[in-house]
């Protein structure tokens, strides 16, 4: 096992609160207050546009600062263009749309969030990515990741344990043209075998342990990223790469704290 360190980022594991100070709020609020109410307003789209630059400039300044623990100094081009694309706004609910451009994981509802901006692309970089890639992805949520994934031109297999999550993400992609996704109801613990074998697999849970299914769906050369962990505490991110010949070595990165994977032995 290779471990890339252990520190304790105590400003990571804070990063909600820090990002949900009053003045941050309140500017944000301000903004927004002045949208027009017609979502697609020339004047609405270039001000959620110049929040989500902001938001990507916030996240390369962050993976810098993270370069000696995570290994990671910069985020490839195309997936700066997906995070400076994706509109994260239409995937959070309504009465939270004054913060989708803070760093910080929002809940979408039955005990779901859609996981802070930092993680998803520092996740995303770990999985490197390529046009034509198949991914398999745990907890599809509202969409938001499978949508970044669509749009480095992936093709993406998500699984959501809660129906209606489900059903409202598959729904939310498909109006808004992201192609290659598909979204089912099942538990992603146990993968999606007949989509299998995958060239990465994102587990956006806390586990605290990789499930041998999604091992062994995992394409030799393949990487897997997960937060492994007690499941009510801190977990470490995790890179699983699975050799040629079928073997694994696993670097833990960061301290990081997600939500509990909502399926296999919790069912």
């Amino acid at each position: 096992m290779k471990v890339a360190g252990r520190r304790r980022l105590d400003w990571l594991q804070g990063s909600i609160m820090h990002h949900f100070r009053p003045l941050a709020i309140a500017a944000t609020v301000l903004l927004l207050s002045s949208l027009p109410t017609t979502a697609d307003a020339p004047e609405n789209v270039a001000k959620f546009t110049a929040m989500r630059v902001h938001l990507v400039d916030r996240i390369i300044a962050t993976i810098r600062q993270t370069a000696d623990v995570t290994g990671i100094a910069e985020l490839d081009p195309s997936l700066i263009e997906a995070l400076r694309e994706v509109p994260r706004h239409a995937f959070v609910p309504e009465e939270l749309t004054a913060f989708a451009y803070l760093d910080m994981a929002l809940p979408v509802g039955h005990e779901q969030n859609i996981s802070q901006p930092f993680l998803v692309a520092l996740m995303l970089q770990l999985a490197e990515i390529s046009p034509g890639d198949i991914v398999f992805e745990t907890g599809t949520g509202a969409g938001y990741q499978a949508a970044l994934l669509s749009r480095l031109g992936a093709h993406v297999y998500s699984a959501e344990v809660v129906a209606p999550l489900a059903d409202r993400a598959a729904e939310r992609l498909k109006q808004l043209g992201y192609p290659n996704i598909e979204v089912r109801h099942a538990d992603g613990f146990y993968g999606w075998k007949e989509r299998a074998p995958f060239d990465a697999i994102l587990i956006k849970e806390a586990i605290h342990h990789v499930p041998a299914p999604l091992l062994n769906q995992l394409r030799p050369g393949g990487r897997l990223v997960a937060p492994v962990g007690p499941l009510d505490g801190s977990q470490m991110l995790t890179l699983i790469e699975k050799g040629a010949t079928g073997e694994i070595t696993e670097t833990k990165l960061l301290s990081v704290k997600f939500s509990p994977l909502q399926g296999g032995e919790r069912i």
